[in-house]
């Protein structure tokens, strides 16, 4: 009997919608994954919003406040204000030049598990530092990403429904002085670094985002249906 193996199609991967949200508010951008996350639940898809935010402080879901060091009237002052998400960790900083990623997965997360995802997420931030020539490591008890005892990247998730909210910033070229007000994930004996201080060197923005999708792509074992700008899904 002849049978044509050639003719058999490869398993279609699973999908990624790719979104580039620009400079964003924080709340804005919780309720632009919001109405991503209800899109994703509905279709079992998955979507990656990519992001900078305004500057500003978010603490996790148990609201640690002690992590942060200054009073409500000298952040005010600062330009900065305090978000609430639910996320898991403690206080950490947003601004710009930290590149945020959202994964808003369903599928993607019902096939590895929330463990494993968080640890893949971790492997995505890793694999992009080391297109720049930074060696980064993970280590037991402390999620994100290290380089010695300074976190290069953080990384907290939620789930709803089956399906995540929130994920990682990788700091890429930001002025780090306002680490100093907070306790960053509540490790008073740590630091923070970035890859422009670790590369010694400007590292293009675009260049980052590039990677990390790459990555996303690769790691997750999926396909980017193709990087849109634009807050609403379709």
């Amino acid at each position: 009997m002849d049978t044509d193996y050639g003719s058999r199609s490869k398993p279609r991967r699973i999908s990624i919608q790719c979104v580039q949200l620009g400079l964003t508010a924080y709340a804005q951008a919780l309720q632009v994954q919001r109405r991503w996350h209800a899109r994703c639940v509905a279709r079992r898809t998955n979507a990656l919003l990519l992001t900078q935010h305004r500057p500003v402080i978010t603490l996790g879901y148990r609201r640690p406040c002690e992590q942060i060091k200054l009073a409500p009237v000298q952040l005010r002052a600062k330009g900065l204000s305090v978000e609430y998400a639910e996320r898991g960790g403690g206080a950490t900083y947003h601004a710009p030049g930290q590149l945020v990623v959202y994964p808003v997965f369903s599928s993607l997360l019902q096939k590895y598990g929330a463990r494993r995802f968080i640890t893949q997420l971790e492997e995505v931030m890793r694999q992009t530092c080391l297109r720049f020539g930074i060696r980064t490591s993970r280590q037991d008890g402390y999620p994100g990403v290290w380089v010695g005892e300074k976190k290069m990247g953080a990384v907290g998730i939620a789930v709803r429904r089956r399906t995540s909210l929130h994920g990682f910033a990788l700091n890429v070229d930001l002025d780090l002085r306002p680490f100093a007000y907070i306790v960053p994930c509540g490790l008073a004996d740590r630091g923070v670094t970035s890859l422009r201080q670790e590369c010694a060197r400007p590292v293009a923005f675009h260049d980052v985002e590039r990677a990390v999708i790459e990555n996303v792509a690769s790691i997750f074992e999926a396909d980017m249906e193709g990087v849109r700008d634009g807050e609403s899904p379709e």
